[in-house]
């Protein structure tokens, strides 16, 4: 165990190594599903976050809901690569346990600053919000939903230089979800998935979920970070959710007065209770956030045209004289209604039967539903009535008027450019009358580059003369060049993938003489061609030099030794010696005569020569000693026998073999006397 993490006995999982590579440390965070902890990855010597589910929420099928959803968070979050999204590294399990590991962000929540410093400025809160969005813009683009946006999920990296070099990222992608049929219904089977004070009412009452409720999220945040204070406030969680279905988002200005009334109308359009009536994902919310932070950077604190594009459109019931029984019940809408129709009465308001609504383009004001009902008539009635009849049709002549001019006359509609090239866009655009901005681009698997994917306003939306339609131009297909790898380790390589925006596939191992053992030879796709993010590339790693095993040649003919030692890529060092066991030509020893070899080795042979031939001395004609000591010093066997004509004089009178022949050293030589 690593002498730097000790286990502890509270937290079994801190000291623990998951998967033989993730070295669990201090825990940072504990939700209701998982806890994370920081860690060591001991293979790539970096520090991770890795979240880890609460033990048990695997076991069961209810419970396999939580495991697929921690497998989904990997997958969903991988996809994104992003500045502002907290990156997600690997997913796995360990017998029971199952585990994502992510980026570490050292630091602090957006809670924590909330906590902190709240109510914020608005140019503070604008500039920590946007970052955030931004994320939410990519993870919309690429087809997810976070789904539980809210402070706790907004990491913000320590910095020494201040709030303008903060790294804000948004983490937990574990509620992000594909957009598919599936967002139809809630994320588990009928249970309601994210947190209660940020959930769109659409979530709320029937599970529906598209990039729209990350809006609304990102509005409640924004209201939150400007005031302090949580929107809705209840004593249970159902009662929150009842208000976030039932009552609009107040304006942050009720509050802290002062703010400008753009950045309440940002916050309603956000916040709106009919989704609809939002930013349709986060790229829009994206531009008309910076228009409202560049408004607030500039110290602008009236600026009607940008009040009148975020403006919501409200309704305001107009009602008739009425008595209503004590016992009727009404619903919040009526009951504003009737409280609306009890002030008129108390100003002497009479009339006929008459009923409608009368719709007023402000950010002040907010939708209510149009109230119809059989009214009847006080029993009472009075001298004015009359005259306070023909004020009322006046004023509602004139509220229908102005309601007509500011909702639809003063607008034209935004012209249909989609697939157009940004040039086409531009002229069709300022042709009728308005600014054209195509700075925003995006990938396209079927919107050839330099064409419009999308514009904001949609196509035939209403819009300002002298409005600016912000157009998404395509980059074509998404396309990544396979990274060289050859020569890099496995884990590195693996690395390099993911930071070109592709996966891993598989590995297969293959013997080769040039790439050392476990380094990359090749890929599939090779490097340098060109395939879409998320592409598997496929790995050759090096087993290194075919090994080959050692033949035993002692004895045996050199000749042969060497042909075999060549046939194999294999050096070869030849020495001889004088050997009277082994022939002539056949080989005395080797190094190595067993074991393993690779090519571009040596082996060393000891080759015989045979035995060593010694040149017989002359003896002739001396005293028997005295010959036998001269052939016993050249290396000699002496044999002594008597010549046919012995006469006992004990001289040598000749040798076999002769004088001057060469024999083996150590052979017999005889010497004749006589």
């Amino acid at each position: 165990m690593d002498p730097r993490v000790e286990r502890d006995p509270s937290d079994p999982m801190i000291g623990r190594l998951l998967d033989g590579r993730y070295r669990i440390g201090a825990r940072v965070a504990r939700g209701g599903m998982a806890s994370v902890y920081e860690a060591t990855d001991v293979r790539l010597d970096r520090t991770v976050a890795v979240k880890v589910m609460h033990p048990g929420m695997g076991d069961g099928s209810a419970d396999d809901d939580f495991a697929k959803r921690f497998v989904r968070e990997a997958r969903a979050a991988a996809r994104l690569s992003h500045p502002h999204v907290v990156a997600v590294f690997d997913q796995g399990t360990d017998g029971d346990t199952v585990f994502l590991v992510m980026e570490y962000v050292p630091g602090q929540t957006l809670r924590d600053v909330i906590r902190a410093e709240a109510p914020l400025p608005p140019r503070r809160a604008l500039a920590l919000l946007e970052p955030v969005v931004e994320a939410l813009a990519v993870a919309h683009r690429a087809g997810l939903i976070h789904r539980d946006i809210k402070p706790e999920n907004v990491l913000i990296a320590r910095s020494n230089e201040g709030a303008a070099a903060e790294s804000v990222k948004v983490a937990d992608f574990g509620l992000a979800k594909a957009v598919s049929a599936d967002t139809q219904h809630t994320a588990t089977g009928g249970v309601l998935i994210g947190t209660v004070s940020y959930l769109a009412p659409e979530l709320v009452v029937d599970g529906r979920a598209d990039a729209r409720a990350d809006v609304y999220a990102a509005g409640v945040v924004l209201y939150e970070l400007l005031t302090g204070q949580k929107p809705h406030q209840g004593e249970s969680p159902i009662q929150v959710a009842y208000k976030h279905v039932h009552e609009d988002i107040p304006a942050p200005s009720e509050l802290v007065p002062g703010l400008p009334a753009y950045v309440d109308a940002l916050v309603a359009r956000a916040t709106a209770r009919d989704r609809s009536l939002r930013p349709a994902d986060g790229s829009i919310l994206l531009r008309q956030l910076r228009r409202v932070r560049n408004a607030v950077d500039a110290g602008i604190q009236e600026d009607p045209d940008l009040l009148a594009d975020l403006a919501l459109p409200a309704a305001v019931p107009v009602v008739e004289d009425y008595a209503e029984p004590d016992d009727v019940e009404h619903t919040t809408e009526e009951s504003a209604a009737y409280e609306l129709y009890d002030q008129a009465t108390d100003e002497g308001w009479e009339g006929d039967g008459w009923e409608g609504t009368a719709v007023v383009g402000s950010a002040a004001t907010r939708s209510t539903p149009a109230v119809a009902q059989p009214w009847e008539h006080h029993a009472h009635g009075s001298r004015r009535g009359p005259v306070l009849l023909v004020a009322a049709l006046v004023l509602a002549l004139l509220l229908g008027i102005g309601a007509w001019w500011f909702g639809f006359a003063r607008y034209t509609t935004t012209p249909d450019v989609i697939g157009l090239t940004a040039g086409q866009a531009e002229t069709k655009v300022e042709d009728a009358g308005l600014e054209f901005d195509g700075s925003d681009t995006a990938y396209s698997e079927t919107v050839a580059a330099g064409h419009v994917i999308s514009t904001d306003p949609n196509s035939q939306d209403r819009i300002l003369p002298g409005g600016t339609v912000h157009a998404l131009i395509s980059k074509g297909k998404e396309r990544y060049a396979v990274p060289t790898l050859r020569g890099k380790t496995e884990d590195d390589a693996q690395q390099a993938l993911l930071d070109t925006h592709l996966d891993f596939g598989h590995s297969t191992q293959r013997y080769n003489e040039t790439v050392p053992e476990g380094r990359v030879i090749t890929s599939t796709p090779e490097a340098g061609e060109m395939v879409p993010r998320d592409t598997a590339v496929d790995l050759v790693i090096s087993r290194g030099p075919k090994p080959i095993t050692v033949v035993d040649w002692t004895g045996k003919a050199f000749k042969d030794a060497s042909a075999w030692a060549k046939s194999k890529k294999l050096k070869v060092e030849k020495s001889e010696e004088y050997s009277d066991d082994v022939a002539a030509g056949d080989v005395i020893s080797q190094d190595p005569s067993e074991g393993d070899a690779f090519k571009g080795d040596t082996i060393t042979f000891v080759v015989s020569k045979g035995p060593e031939l010694v040149t017989i001395p002359r003896v002739r004609a001396m005293g028997v000693d005295a010959a036998t000591q001269t052939l016993e010093d050249a290396g000699f066997k002496v044999s002594v026998k008597h010549s046919d004509l012995y006469l006992g004089l004990g001289y040598v009178s000749s040798v076999k073999p002769g004088e001057g022949e060469k024999a083996p050293k150590g052979s017999t030589v005889t010497i004749y006397l006589v």
